[in-house]
């Protein structure tokens, strides 16, 4: 597959504290790219480097645009959007409102509505919550709403950040499932940044594994499911 998102030798720093070092990865048109590891390993840092938020440097494309040196604002512009960790919904405002507020990129009235219109459709649970403050919905309805808000600028690489922590299984399971299908209907490419590796392998097609700001090891999915170093270290099991 044609990469939507490349970086080589891809580096960043917090001030003058270096993070990550000189990391590869790619994320194909249309793929489910996975990037795993322990607290402080570097993924949450990865996901800031590509959406312009801490001094990077090395080699970073989207589409064929190098990002390196691009504001967050451009970078959104160009087709990217993050579901940050702790899910960031504007808690006094509605649904509905929230939903607008991830279409303020764009001008065409009538295709934010019919997008707000197939949000409800891919989570249901927001339809009946359309009129409904964010911030007195539960945690899971929460990650949905974030979820559904980063979709309505139609990115074509949407970047997520741990969209499992502090949720029930069975809410994990939806929203993966709701995941899924989007980048089935909707080609939507997806990076995705996740502690529970077990599902985040049952979902992509590839994975990183970072080590301190490093890619320690790489490869398709099944292959590192399958892995009993992989399974010792970060399964389990």
């Amino acid at each position: 597959m044609t990469p939507i998102l490349e970086a080589k030798g891809l580096s960043a720093a917090y001030g003058e504290r270096p993070v990550l070092f000189g990391i590869d990865f790619t994320v194909p048109e249309g793929g489910i790219v996975a990037v795993l590891g322990a607290n402080g390993a570097g993924k949450t840092t990865t996901l800031r480097a590509i959406t312009g938020q801490l001094r990077t440097w090395g080699s970073l494309v989207y589409a064929g645009t190098p990002l390196i040196g691009k504001s967050t604002a451009e970078i959104v512009r160009l087709g990217i959007a993050m579901v940050p960790e702790g899910r960031g919904t504007f808690t006094d405002f509605t649904v509905e409102e929230n939903l607008l507020l991830g279409a303020y990129t764009r001008r065409d009235k009538d295709g934010i509505r019919r997008d707000i219109e197939r949000m409800y459709e891919y989570f249901p649970v927001l339809g009946r919550r359309r009129d409904q403050r964010a911030g007195s919905m539960s945690g899971g309805e929460q990650q949905m709403l974030a979820i559904a808000r980063a979709l309505m600028s139609r990115p074509r690489l949407l970047l997520l950040d741990e969209p499992s922590l502090g949720l029930a299984p069975l809410i994990v399971q939806e929203i993966f499932q709701i995941l899924e299908t989007i980048n089935r209907e909707e080609k939507v490419s997806m990076l995705l940044v996740e502690q529970d590796a077990v599902r985040a392998l049952r979902l992509a097609g590839y994975a990183y594994l970072l080590e301190t700001g490093r890619v320690a090891l790489h490869g398709p999915a099944e292959q590192l499911r399958a892995s009993e170093d992989v399974r010792r270290a970060y399964l389990g099991y």
